[in-house]
């Protein structure tokens, strides 16, 4: 790797950059657990491979990603989470029965990109090839494990324009601190990766969100809950992950679904729990019939409003939905998974803006399995179209799960390369 000036300098100042910023980030109530390993290494062993799973969808990558994996050989792996979800979706699904049984795992927070905190993890861990998903990107992380002869890739790897734009400024960093492999999700990815990182190897695999979309099976209390609080008789409309900026489009919604089809239930899903309040206050205003989900004790039999104030029940609740609105979708948010209802045999709507969820190719809306829409009045007037002509839900479920069959095997491509390198490097 080039040794320069700039880059020494570079790293002098950002190491700085953290020790000033450390006071502050310990008082962030996100950051507060186990604030010590992210800033030490104590903890850590050594592995072979390691991999940095940043949050929840990323941890759902290296949950499928790990139950694919078949090495040769005994093989140590890091598994490491930035966040307390990553953290425990890692440690609920990755168990013992769901990996080889090569397959020797640790996880761990991952630490802060400080120079100084990440030299002594990378020494200490020393791994021959380390796997970031999706677009992570940190410099001090990429800089030690070049030093260490690590070699790096990036799996299931997407670059949004808006970040493009900003890596391709700061391009004359990148070129001293390139990964040896991108898988991209689609052509246009790896172009963008290409761009900034011209001597890496980069060619594109199938999403491996379209395999780990069904690793989270419903919990089996939470169903048979659900199934005794749930209407029987009424058709039950989900508002699902309703995020602030919409939350006036949507109350229109609701307003005129129940206006021209009152016989249903609707269930309001918050993208985040402290509006739950203001949805309550929303809805009171309006003098319409509400009740928390926490509340609920018996099935509801009379058409109403349940205001979901329980975390973590909204995808088995997407089993009993008959059409459901995705939102994160009326405003620019990035949206939200829209294909998990879908698969439940749910009608789905989304409105217009879903960058988050761009890998999904256009066949999806081509063959009905997702509707999209352009404004809140049209979403209002699909959700109704479907609660008067209902479809056959057997029916869109398959046609949902066969689209997502086809689009399988991204997990089992980059387990080939990261098996690959590790023979290689074995010899």
């Amino acid at each position: 790797m080039t040794k320069n000036a700039f880059i020494l300098n570079f790293f002098k100042l950002y190491n700085m950059l953290w020790k000033m910023s450390l006071p502050f980030l310990k008082k962030n109530n996100r950051l507060t657990s186990e604030f010590q390993k992210r800033i030490t290494s104590f903890h850590h062993t050594k592995a072979d491979i390691w991999i940095q799973a940043a949050s929840a969808g990323e941890a759902y990558l290296a949950v499928t990603l790990l139950k694919t994996l078949q090495p040769e050989t005994k093989t140590k792996i890091l598994v490491t989470a930035t966040t307390s979800q990553g953290i425990d979706i890692l440690k609920t699904r990755l168990t013992e029965t769901h990996l080889s049984k090569l397959i020797h795992l640790k996880i761990e927070w991952f630490p802060f990109d400080m120079p100084t905190t990440i030299k002594e993890a990378v020494k200490i861990i020393n791994p021959h090839i380390m796997v970031l998903l999706e677009t992570e990107i940190w410099p001090a992380l990429l800089y030690y494990l070049k030093k260490n002869q690590t070699k790096v890739f990036i799996i299931n790897a997407r670059l949004s324009q808006k970040s493009f734009t900003r890596y391709l400024k700061t391009k004359f960093l990148w070129k001293h601190l390139a990964p040896d492999f991108i898988l991209a999700t689609s052509q246009q990815d790896a172009q963008r990766y290409q761009q900034i990182f011209e001597k890496t190897t980069i060619t594109t695999m199938p999403n491996i969100k379209f395999e780990s979309i069904e690793t989270d099976i419903p919990d089996s209390n939470t169903l048979e809950h659900l199934t005794r609080i749930l209407p029987q008789t009424l058709p039950l409309t989900l508002l699902a992950s309703v995020r602030k900026q919409e939350e006036k489009e949507t109350l229109l919604i609701l307003k005129k679904i129940l206006t021209a089809f009152p016989e249903q239930v609707v269930a309001i899903f918050p993208r985040h729990m402290h509006r739950i309040n203001a949805w309550k206050k929303y809805l009171t205003t309006q003098k319409l019939t509400v009740y928390l989900r926490s509340e609920i004790t018996s099935p509801l039999t009379q058409p109403g409003i349940i205001l979901w104030d329980v975390f973590g029940e909204l995808k088995t609740a997407y089993g009993f939905a008959s059409v459901v609105f995705v939102g994160g979708s009326l405003k620019p948010v990035g949206g939200q998974n829209f294909i998990e209802p879908a698969i439940e045999g749910a009608v789905t709507v989304t409105g217009p803006y879903y960058d988050d969820f761009a890998w999904v190719t256009d066949d999806i809306f081509k063959k009905g399995i997702i509707i999209k829409k352009q404004n809140w009045e049209t979403v209002a007037q699909t959700i109704l179209k479907s609660l008067k002509n209902p479809v056959n839900r057997s029916s869109h479920k398959q046609l949902a799960r066969e689209y997502i069959a086809s689009h399988q095997g991204g997990a089992a491509q980059a387990c080939n390369e990261i098996l690959k390198t590790q023979k290689f490097k074995s010899l």
